[in-house]
């Protein structure tokens, strides 16, 4: 589990946004963007790597240097992990339901990488909505994908959940442009009391350069 750091809001930029956005007019909203996923599909593929666990790295390598991506409510003290643990769907085949597993980020690719296979060969096969290892940290986050289609737009509507900050993400299947290059919709819904526009700017940037240099961290 991460380390977490209590928020000082007398100095915090964002305190006068959290207090509007969480008291006068609670607001969580969605974006919806392409990634290009060539460079690291094909340097996947060659080095005989999953990609899902890549997918899951390289996003939560990107919220490691968002801290507004990293917001969470404590014993109601408010403050930032220093980094969040990926809980990913696994999917069972034989009743077509979904199991909720995670493992825990590291910054080293292989450590988690390994840890991942670990996971989901111990764990995989469990099924409900938890699996056998049990509930996540409470520095996680929820990222998916729907492998079976693409879209153009995408949502989660959280029903008046309360207190919760991180963001959520949601990818789709692969499209192949004329050019050759290989897309993948991903969307990601923040809560505006932590997160606004800008620091998605600033985050999907930082996904795409990490996802373009995968030598850097292979």
């Amino acid at each position: 589990m991460g380390n977490f750091q209590p928020i000082n809001m007398e100095t915090w930029p964002m305190a006068q946004a959290f207090y509007y956005y969480t008291q006068m007019a609670p607001t969580s909203y969605t974006v919806n963007v392409n990634i290009d996923v060539t460079i690291l599909r094909k340097i996947l593929k060659d080095r005989g790597y999953k990609f899902f666990p890549a997918y899951l790295y390289s996003v939560t390598k990107a919220i490691s240097k968002q801290p507004e991506l990293r917001v969470s409510l404590q014993d109601n003290i408010l403050g930032h992990w220093d980094s969040l643990t990926p809980t990913y769907p696994q999917f069972h085949e034989d009743d077509k339901t979904t199991s909720l597993l995670w493992t825990e980020y590291h910054d080293n690719f292989e450590v988690f990488y390994r840890q991942y296979l670990a996971d989901t060969t111990q764990h995989g096969g469990s099924h409900g909505i938890l699996s056998s290892k049990g509930a996540p940290p409470p520095n996680a986050y929820v990222i998916s994908c729907i492998p079976w289609f693409t879209f153009e737009s995408f949502s989660i509507h959280n029903h008046g959940i309360k207190n919760y900050y991180v963001p959520s993400f949601e990818a789709g299947g692969f499209t192949e442009r004329s050019d050759g290059k290989i897309m993948m919709p991903l969307s990601v819904t923040v809560h505006h009391a932590t997160t606004d526009g800008y620091h998605l700017k600033e985050f999907f940037e930082e996904l795409q350069q990490t996802m373009d240099t995968p030598h850097e961290w292979l």
